[in-house]
């Protein structure tokens, strides 16, 4: 079979690729953005019930900052369980996972009865509005703005070749606005014909919409918004292509 491209952000796209190579998955990395620390006039830790983080990314810039210490001791309602799993590996003792979406972060921190205001370390792009869907529930959030996901304006010279050459079997993609990147560095160097027989690994629908809408039409989708549902669908993938 041939190798599957990763476009996530490093260090998640070299883990990805660990992952598949562990499932016997060759893979190529063309990460097609890249986290950049924002400088942040951050609040103070006291006073707040909890941490929303919703991205790892917010926890690396964090620690960038130098600002993990003063939060350790607060409870962190994290999106999903690698993000929840992240937190823990720096030192967050009361840490919860929701189920990979954020309407489940939500409903998690509402049913949590929190006493006081939500602080969220948030990207500078953000897919939805965590302080909007927590108003209803009476709670205050916070957001500071700690990273920037920022576009790659190129795709690597290697890599475009092998996608001109259709070289890649299928190409993993885990945020919509990857996919939207992906759309305007991939697509001149793939006639329809190539874009409609690529196969698109998506992370859910709303990632593979920029996708389809731009004739990419061979469009799997994971059976839950995480990294281990990724890696059952590029296994199950790569043993339909093989045949075992």
């Amino acid at each position: 079979m041939m190798p599957i491209l990763v476009t996530r952000p490093e260090p998640d796209a070299q883990a990805s690729a660990e992952r598949l190579a562990a499932l016997g998955i060759a893979s190529g990395v063309a990460p097609l953005m890249s986290r950049q620390t924002l400088p942040a006039n951050l609040p103070q830790a006291e006073g707040f019930a909890a941490l929303a983080i919703t991205s790892t990314n917010a926890l690396r810039a964090l620690a960038d900052l130098e600002a993990l210490t003063a939060f350790l001791s607060i409870p962190v309602f994290a999106v999903g369980h690698r993000t929840a799993h992240e937190a823990r590996s720096m030192g967050f003792s009361s840490v919860e996972a929701a189920d990979g979406t954020l309407d489940s972060l939500v409903t998690m921190i509402a049913l949590a009865r929190l006493s006081g205001p939500v602080f969220y370390p948030s990207g500078k792009h953000l897919s939805g509005d965590l302080a909007q869907a927590l108003a209803p529930h009476g709670l205050m959030v916070v957001t500071s703005p700690v990273y920037e996901m920022v576009a790659e304006t190129a795709i690597a010279p290697d890599i475009a070749q092998v996608l001109a050459d259709r070289g890649f079997g299928g190409v993993l993609v885990y945020s919509r606005r990857t996919a939207e990147i992906f759309v305007r560095l991939a697509a001149p160097l793939l006639p329809d014909s190539a874009r409609r027989s690529l196969p698109m690994l998506c992370l859910s629908e709303n990632v593979a919409s920029p996708l389809i809408e731009n004739h990419f039409s061979r469009i799997l989708l994971a059976d839950h918004p995480s990294e281990e549902a990724m890696m059952a669908l590029a296994l199950a993938f790569a043993r339909e292509q093989t045949g075992s």
